[in-house]
């Protein structure tokens, strides 16, 4: 059986170990062929073997480790049900489904809940499964609001852990009055009672086994499984501190260090900073994904049908193909299609990124979840639901956003590692500083960083205690963690909010680090509309006639220049019969017959192999290209017999495109079928560095492997059907003009629009996310660097101070919140090209207005 693809929501992790424990666990699932963990997302995209694999098994996978698969919930309203067999029947039907984790059907309501995951089984199949049975279903709506589970999953976190840092916050600050009540000002209004070491541990209690439960519980589901995280980290941490504090205050004379070694504070403030940390990642992670979820707000809900001469309203996701609909001034557009009737002009800035509404006539294309302005019209459905471009597009994002960018490996291996590191570590800075390094620096005057009293009393055992639990918490990686994957998530929604779709981050760290960008000639830097500009004849025909025979021959041709010549023909009247006979000669040519005449229509390597001598019409060809147009020779039975000249516009923004690409230090190249002459004249025009011309369609690839041997990284920018090949080899194949249509394009990036300034705006994106993700490693790996040595008490020998846990958990929590912030950064970015677009049509607006 094929394998299937599933994009799981894991609820409960929290940095870089989370995500190798998750994809460590479902990898070992049976079935499970791939897995591909993200952190910024908060989901797993599994490959799998259906016959083996189940959710289920998936599912309990998780769970055993402590994190969550988030699964969609759907309410349906069930009709035809009058007894508990007919419950039975669909409550089966409903969970024999392989996506379908829970099915709860109820009579007296006529309803079922279902829990589901839709990567698996969409709720059309749910629903199709209850038909199938004899009943009929269809979903509650609330609100014409769909039930949005992930995001009610991080509410829940949030609310969580704001109820965890309330309880903790405020007895841990009662703990850390305790503790200083003999010190400063404190005596004069904290009683003597709250220093008590039994009030201390009665205060200290409920955070620990309350707050800090979470920590102990999820690092006992991952040592049963033989697996190590941050929880770990935290758990040991507390717990020595906490240990320790309740044995010196019951048991003093232990050999711990005393009743002065109670140390209540630093389990009571480790466990509220790293609690603080976790609600703010749980605050914060989520606004990294905001683009991708106003693209999700988009699709409308709603939409108007003319069916049977009635105009009805109904869910758009019930809207087929070939329905008429109909839009009226200010509202969505609610799925792809063709305007029938009606003009308008439409806001589609929210898909392509264009400033300024768009004007649709009849034969116009819409796109679903763009806003119709001004006028109302009908049009006819052409894509729905799974296939319209906004869903595309959110796919396509999402998929891009479970991808792993090279940079991110060297995180994940020092990650993987990071957390058994840190645990022997943290062993061996306790035997040195027990065995050796109290005896060598230990002042009476030590005290903790930040803090009032001195550790006098502390012990041998007590400071090395402390130092060995600040090591542990002090080295959390949970910021190297988030580092790339948040930016990855921030960068490729950024894109999707200009029409620039990044298939992965694999294309985005590529399409930050090229050297080159090479253009197609035809339909990329020029219209692709080409027209004929002269005919000139040699010998008897005149030139309608030698216009007339080159339109013949290319009747049939596909090729953008065959139709011009066609189209030129067609406007001058002339009657176009059909040839006997036609075939193409890819990169020369066409021949065909009419009434016994051999027709040859192409360049001079047609020419020169079928000994058409061509002296007369040579310096008449070499002048046209000089002026950038596509000269074409026509001969008739062997004989020359003129030239046809076809010429294609630039499209205005290819010199700006250009210019652009050389400021942000690259190189351009054009590469083309045209002749030297002719594609030099039009590199000219543009700007454009070097010149690949006279390339046959399949030799462009190999035009690509040349530049990239010369150690170049290297971009084509095509039209994602005819450039398919030179794409795929491209270090980053750039997919230009797409329109409606993402899913099928070749090539790493997509660009919704046909304008080459977006080459420009991607180039742009994904270097400042490659900014962000060099910042976000240096803070990261810098942070580790410099806290490690500070936790490990490099200060003490020098200023007899050491680092507290809490202020530790303070620091590592900073740490983590510093990446998600920079990244947030990223929110208010926009392309430097862009906000000079945006300034032109503000200006343009204001000029009209004046």
């Amino acid at each position: 059986m094929a394998s299937k693809k599933a994009s799981l929501t894991i609820g409960g992790m929290t940095c870089a170990s989370c995500v190798s424990h998750v994809e460590k666990t479902l990898k070992e699932v049976r079935g499970v062929q791939r897995v591909v963990v993200n952190l910024a997302t908060g989901k797993a995209s599994v490959d799998y073997d259906p016959a083996q694999a189940t959710l289920e098994a998936m599912k309990k996978a998780v769970d055993e480790i402590g994190y969550e698969v988030v699964l969609s919930a759907a309410n349906l309203n069930v009709t035809g049900m009058t007894c508990a067999s007919c419950v039975e029947h669909v409550q089966k039907a409903v969970s024999e489904l392989p996506g379908v984790t829970k099915a709860v059907v109820n009579l007296a309501t006529n309803s079922a809940r279902v829990e589901y995951e839709p990567s698996i089984t969409s709720l059309a199949e749910i629903k199709k499964a209850i038909e199938e049975v004899g009943y009929e279903a269809t979903e509650q709506v609330e609100g014409q609001e769909a039930l949005d589970r992930e995001k009610e999953a991080r509410q829940r976190e949030v609310r969580r852990q704001l109820i965890n840092l309330i309880i903790s916050g405020t007895l841990g600050m009662a703990v850390m009055l305790g503790m200083l009540q003999p010190y400063w000002f404190f005596p004069s209004f904290v009683p003597a009672w709250l220093n008590n070491k039994v009030v201390l541990f009665f205060l200290t209690t409920p955070i620990v086994f309350g707050p800090g439960r979470q920590f102990f519980i999820n690092s006992w589901n991952g040592l049963r499984r033989g697996l190590t995280d941050m929880n770990l980290l935290y758990a040991t941490g507390i717990g020595a501190a906490y240990g320790i504090a309740v044995v010196n205050t019951f048991w003093p004379d232990a050999g711990f260090g005393g009743k002065e070694a109670t140390f209540y504070e630093a389990a009571a403030l480790l466990t509220a900073f790293i609690i603080l940390g976790r609600y703010l990642e749980a605050v914060t992670k989520g606004r990294t994904s905001e683009a991708i979820r106003r693209l999700m707000k988009l699709q409308p809900k709603k939409a108007r049908v003319i069916r049977d001469g009635q105009e009805l309203e109904i869910p758009a996701e019930e809207v087929q193909i070939d329905d008429l609909l109909l839009v009226r001034p200010g509202e969505a557009i609610p799925v792809d299609g063709r305007v029938e009737e009606g003009y308008s002009s439409v806001d589609q800035s929210m898909i392509t990124g264009e400033s300024l509404p768009v004007e649709k006539k009849a034969g116009d294309e819409v796109i679903g979840g763009t806003i119709n302005k001004t006028g109302a019209f009908k049009f006819r459905a052409t894509r729905v639901g799974k296939d319209t471009a906004l869903a595309q597009i959110i796919k396509l994002v999402e998929d891009a956003q479970t991808t792993k960018a090279p940079i991110q490996k060297i995180a994940d291996k020092v990650a993987g590692h990071f957390i058994l590191g840190v645990h022997a570590l943290a062993l061996v800075t306790f035997l040195f500083w027990f065995f050796v390094g109290f005896d060598l620096w230990f002042t009476p005057e030590s005290r903790l960083l930040l803090t009032p009293y001195q550790l006098t009393a502390i012990g041998a055992f007590g400071l090395a205690l402390i130092i060995s639990i600040t090591v542990l918490v002090i080295s959390c990686p949970c910021a190297v963690g988030l580092a790339t994957p948040s930016a990855i998530m921030a960068g490729s929604g950024k894109g999707a909010e200009y029409g620039i779709l990044f298939k992965g981050a694999d294309a985005m760290e590529g399409t930050a680090r090229l050297d080159v960008v090479i253009f197609d000639k035809t339909g990329t830097l020029t219209k692709g509309e080409p027209s004929v500009t002269d005919v000139l004849t040699a010998g008897e025909l005149s030139p309608d006639e030698v216009l007339h025979l080159a339109a013949v021959a290319e009747k049939n041709s596909e090729h953008p220049l065959g139709e011009a010549i066609v189209r030129g023909a067609t406007e001058r009247a002339l009657k176009l019969e059909d040839a006997q006979s036609f075939s193409a000669i890819p990169g020369q040519g066409v021949e065909a017959q009419l009434n016994g005449r051999t027709i040859l229509l192409g360049n001079r390597r047609l020419m020169a192999e079928r000994k058409v001598e061509l002296d007369g019409l040579l310096l008449d060809a070499e002048r046209l290209e000089n002026e950038g147009k596509t000269a074409m020779f026509v001969a008739v039975n062997g004989k020359p017999a003129g030239i046809v000249a076809v010429a294609d516009t630039l499209k205005e923004t290819s010199a700006q495109a250009v210019e652009e690409l050389h400021r942000l230090g690259l190189k351009v190249a054009m590469i083309t079928g045209d002749n030297r002459r002719t594609a030099e004249a039009i590199a000219k025009k543009v700007g454009i560095d070097r010149v690949l011309a006279e390339v046959l369609p399949e030799d462009k690839a190999s035009e690509v492997k040349k530049l990239q041997a010369e150690g170049f990284k290297v971009a084509m920018v095509g039209d994602g059907v005819n450039d398919a090949p030179a794409l795929a080899q491209a270090d980053v194949g750039i997919a230009i003009g797409s329109g409606t249509d993402v899913a099928k394009e070749t090539g790493h990036v997509i660009l919704v629009k046909d304008d080459l300034m977006d080459v420009v705006a991607a180039l742009q994106i994904s270097r400042q996310t490659l900014r962000l993700i060099k910042q976000n490693l240096l803070w990261a790996f810098g942070y580790n660097t410099l806290a490690i040595p500070l936790g490990m008490g490099v200060l003490y020998p020098f200023f007899a101070q050491v680092v507290s846990p809490e202020l530790a958990a303070l620091l590592m929590a900073t740490s983590s919140l510093s990446v998600t912030l920079n990244t947030l950064r990223m929110r208010g970015f926009v392309p430097a090209v862009r906000r000079q677009q945006r300034q032109e049509a503000s200006e343009q607006l204001q000029a009209a207005a004046a």
